[in-house]
């Protein structure tokens, strides 16, 4: 469980690099976030020990928030955990091998060739599910299902094609491959270690967990996921993710066609005031970064109400950042 003592925690780690945070650096912060209207929450974390918090309205820094697709990047996280406990083989085991009985019988030979890597970088080549074709989707029958019988429109492995329905079977095929639920995995193989809290989510009507999309944790509970990636993907001795898990992760396969910055498995990858920085995003403006250079990890969360503010607002959040990168 996470406690209010959280705030002061430490994980131990090399000397900074950079020289910390000043007073002056988290007042400009705090100007600016004050002017965001839909800004619920700001936490930010360097060397391992949280620096800054601040919630301006919303659920707090402790209670659950609805992180919509950054929950994309939570998935890759535990995907990463679940091959390092062997339920999972590889990145490059195939899909059709964790969801055999769900292919379709007249499938298009190349399903057979969408990997869990694929799915990770949003390489399936399938059909998006997201977008205009979303209300559909999720109005259908069988989600899974669903998903395996679009049409390819690229070949796995070809263009980052954003599709929630490519993280969803991911969520079925580690379902299928342990024989119990994503928020039970999630629950063992990552809020144990990390000492967090992952509440129940929205599950699809065959009852497999939403994967990729309505996630509920808190501002801090995100910062410790941001710590095992920032720390290589072990905390406090313990290895959770696979060696070298945070390197694949961040290493970009695809290009957002919105905004230009790299893809990797679930993590975009960009460059905010000169530094390489890592994050994953949702909808309405939930946020989280690493940025290793500096040892940052910032986690921002926002109202995630319709209507999104759209890429415009990703721009602000990336602006947040940017006042705590160049003030240092």
């Amino acid at each position: 469980m996470l406690l209010a003592a959280l705030a002061c925690y430490v994980f131990a780690g090399p000397a900074l690099a950079q020289p910390t945070l000043t007073q002056a650096d988290f007042d400009r912060l705090e100007s600016r976030a004050e002017t965001i209207e839909r800004l619920h929450a700001v936490v930010v974390s360097q060397g391992g020990e949280i620096r800054f918090e601040r919630a301006y309205r919303g659920p707090g820094l402790a209670s659950p928030a609805n992180i919509k697709s950054l929950s994309k990047t939570v998935l890759a996280a535990l995907v990463g955990t679940a091959i390092e406990r062997g339920i999972i083989d590889s990145t490059e085991q195939p899909l059709s091998e964790l969801l055999q009985s769900e292919i379709p019988g007249d499938a298009d030979p190349r399903i057979h060739d969408i990997t869990v890597g694929h799915l990770l970088s949003l390489q399936a080549g399938l059909e998006r599910t997201s977008g205009t074709n979303y209300g559909d989707w999720v109005a259908s029958a069988n989600w899974v299902r669903d998903a395996l019988s679009r049409p390819f429109v690229d070949e796995p492995g070809g263009r980052m094609l954003y599709s929630t329905g490519s993280s969803h079977l991911l969520s079925a095929a580690l379902t299928r491959a342990s024989g119990d639920t994503t928020l039970a995995l999630a629950r063992r193989l990552l809020g144990e270690p990390l000492g967090i809290t992952i509440p129940a989510w929205p599950r699809d009507p065959q009852g497999i967990y939403f994967g990729g999309n309505d996630m509920q944790l808190s501002p801090r509970a995100l910062i410790r996921i941001g710590e095992l990636y920032r720390q290589g993907g072990s905390l406090n001795g313990q290895r959770i993710l696979p060696e070298g898990w945070v390197e694949a992760s961040w290493t970009a396969r695809g290009t957002s066609p919105w905004t230009g910055d790299g893809y990797g498995y679930g993590w975009f990858v960009t460059t905010l005031a000169g530094e390489r920085a890592y994050y994953g995003r949702g909808f309405g403006g939930q946020a989280l970064y690493v940025i290793p250079a500096r040892e940052l990890v910032i986690v921002i969360t926002s109202d995630p109400s319709p209507p999104s503010p759209g890429g415009q607002f990703q721009g602000e959040l990336n602006g947040l950042v940017e006042i705590l990168l160049e003030g240092q």
